[in-house]
């Protein structure tokens, strides 16, 4: 079953992942899988470490995703960005208990068998095209997205290296968290989280048409996918 966090952006959000974490290792399962890996994008910096667990739990998927890499499938975990579902979970609008009775009290003169309104018909047109409009928007499924960008020597300034990866504006795609890992010799790599929205941007041609061409290879040598997980 789906593990479903809230407003992972704010305290409340935080407050509750560090509760979950509790009692886990890891968001779903007994290893890490690419359920850690949605969670890790969704967060937008390091946590505090007033968030003991979460914060225990951040440490050691970064260090993972450093040295070998996260490949687990997980059982499945849904980020919202607010509390308004949550909310509507835990505190039923009284106006729908309200109406449930009022129904139950007209059953007698509901005529089942009465033709259709105009009205009916048209509303029911409207729910249809709803259904459909939000079953396309269902189709175009987002991933998470980790990668390596290398520069060209220890010389390379980083901090304009990332400018560079971050001015690349694509619709469908959004930069997360990143960090510098050095990879010896002085040099270090960027690594960056993004997330893409899988009909409008491919990694592979973005890589080869922005990253890796005129202005941006000046500080750019190569790219690597880390890890691509389905959110």
């Amino acid at each position: 079953m789906a593990v479903t966090l809230y407003n992972l952006k704010s305290e409340s959000g935080l407050k509750k992942l560090d509760e979950f974490l509790l009692t886990r290792s890891y968001i779903t399962g007994y290893q890490a899988s690419k359920d850690d890996i949605t969670v890790y994008s969704a967060l937008s910096s390091v946590p505090s470490n007033e968030y003991v667990n979460v914060a225990r739990w951040y440490k050691h998927i970064d260090a993972l995703l450093r040295i070998s890499g996260v490949s687990g499938e997980g059982s499945g975990v849904i980020v919202e960005s607010s509390l308004v579902a949550e909310e509507a979970i835990a505190t039923p609008p009284a106006a729908d208990t309200k109406a449930t009775e009022a129904e139950d009290d007209d059953d007698d003169d509901v005529d089942l068998f009465g033709e259709e309104t105009e009205e009916e018909k048209k509303a029911a047109e409207e729910r249809a095209a709803a259904v459909k409009a939000s079953g396309k928007k269902k189709e175009s499924g987002k991933s998470s997205v980790l990668l390596d960008v290398k520069p060209w020597d220890d010389e390379t300034d980083m901090k304009k290296l990332e400018e560079a990866v971050r001015s690349v504006k694509l619709d469908g795609l959004l930069w997360g968290a990143s960090k510098l890992v050095p990879v010896g010799y002085g040099i270090k790599k960027l690594q960056i989280m993004m997330t893409i929205v899988d009909d409008l941007v491919s990694v592979d041609n973005m890589v080869e048409d922005y990253l890796t061409v005129e202005p941006i290879n000046e500080y750019v040598q190569s790219c690597d996918i880390v890890a691509f997980n389905k959110i």
